[in-house]
């Protein structure tokens, strides 16, 4: 069956073509703004796509998988509608060809899915189950962001963003976990989503797809998440405990269940996200020294803190923060670890919601641990994010950013973007 993918550049898509591939289909896809990591994996398992949404480049396919960027009016879409093709979403096109016979492990929450998603297929790798996988990023110890494999169980990313122009539930719906992970719950999304109880409702119905022998893990205390339960529960839940992160300059830790896990990795966040992939290894049978054992491993995820280039002087990171609570607790890890050295904090804010202004405050909260804060002007922004951020700290480009940049002489430079940033890195690292 030859399946063409519009959107095949995004986390979930990109992913997706690798899982089609491999049951043996023919793959190609159309996108734009097409960049690594997800472009890089495209390319070195040889998908053919194309850029841009001409009709002229779309084959006669069997199937056409929609990604949710797509909107009607869209070229390819409108040929699809008016010539009455076969289409379908990522999502559903997933659950009904691949997770139907599964034990579905998934991960959910604001923060953290990519990464604690991660951490449960490497764990489930580690003790030997040798998981399929769909993962919103490209996981450095498996080198791709997705798999699939003879074995009952698939680790997924279970995103709350909507599925489609034709269906406009949260993708999760389509997965019908077993074993599911609420990580955490904050207002995101706010181009389809009117407020933090909309993004709950949907939460309520992913709750209503866990059958009565499945297990839904959160971290305890957590007030958006403990409303979501008492709508409704029909399976076992299980309260994370609370744990003590110790840090350190070269690393931290943290115990569970008598076990260490010792690893590169900063911040309470990711001793949350480790704690969640704990117990849900362990809630098919994963003892919790092998889990702990697994992690102490663990490589990390392309985009999270990840190294892109280090001097005597310098240290500059990729991160894909782009929530106020995501940069926070990015720079707090950070801090944490380096104490009282330079952090400078170069964002762009793209996502929809922080263009809305909804976090604008709390944008602000959450640069407290950087030293000096460098922020690309977003177009189209829907408030004045000069009342709140010096002139000092705003950039017309990626120019102006990368030229203050190279007269800093020592630091931390933490760029944190959901995007491609304008190739921000290939411009920055030859001058640094």
């Amino acid at each position: 069956m030859h399946i063409h993918i519009l959107g095949i550049a995004g986390t979930f898509m990109g992913s997706l073509a690798l899982i089609a591939r491999q049951l043996g289909h023919k793959v190609t896809g159309q996108d734009q703004g097409v960049y690594p990591p997800m472009s890089t994996q495209l390319d070195e398992q040889n998908i053919d796509y194309t850029h841009g949404y001409n009709v002229a480049d779309m084959p006669k396919a069997d199937v056409f998988i929609i990604g949710n960027a797509l909107s009607r009016g869209n070229t390819c879409v409108e040929e699809i509608l008016t010539m009455q093709y076969t289409y379908t979403s990522g999502a559903q096109w997933l659950s009904e060809n691949v997770l139907r016979d599964k034990w579905v492990l998934a991960v959910s929450g604001t923060h953290g899915k990519t990464t604690a998603a991660s951490m449960l297929a490497c764990i489930l790798e580690y003790a030997g189950y040798n998981p399929s996988f769909l993962i919103g990023g490209v996981v450095e110890d498996f080198g791709v962001s997705s798999r699939l494999t003879d074995s009952n169980f698939f680790v997924i990313e279970a995103d709350e963003y909507d599925t489609a122009f034709f269906d406009k539930r949260s993708k999760f719906v389509h997965y019908h976990p077993k074993t599911l992970v609420i990580n955490n719950l904050e207002f995101d999304h706010a181009d389809i989503f009117d407020s933090l109880k909309d993004i709950q409702k949907q939460f309520h119905h992913l709750l209503r797809t866990v059958p009565n022998d499945g297990l839904i893990i959160h971290p305890q205390n957590n007030q958006a998440i403990a409303e979501v339960l008492k709508q409704g529960l029909w399976s076992a839940e299980q309260a994370l405990p609370a744990q003590q992160l110790t840090t350190t300059k070269t690393s931290s830790h943290f115990d569970v269940e008598g076990h260490t896990v010792n690893w590169d990795l900063l911040g309470e966040h990711n001793m949350q996200n480790g704690l969640g992939a704990i117990y849900a290894a362990h809630h098919i049978g994963v003892p919790f020294d092998v889990a702990c054992e697994a992690l102490n491993t663990f490589k990390g995820v392309k985009r999270r803190l990840e190294v892109k280039h280090k001097t005597d002087y310098i240290t500059l990171y990729d991160d894909f923060a782009h929530h106020p609570s995501a940069i926070q607790t990015t720079l707090q890890g950070l801090r944490a670890k380096v104490g009282t050295e330079n952090i400078i904090a170069v964002l762009e804010l793209r996502s929809n919601t922080m263009k809305s202004g909804f976090h604008q405050q709390s944008l602000v909260d959450a640069l407290t641990d950087a030293d000096q804060v460098l922020i690309l002007r977003p177009q189209n922004i829907d408030w004045d994010i000069d009342v709140l951020f010096d002139i000092d700290c705003l950039f017309e480009s990626v120019d102006a950013i990368v030229n203050q940049l190279t007269q800093i002489n020592q630091g931390h430079f933490v760029v944190m973007s959901n995007g491609s940033f304008d190739d921000i890195f290939n411009k920055l690292i030859p001058n640094l």
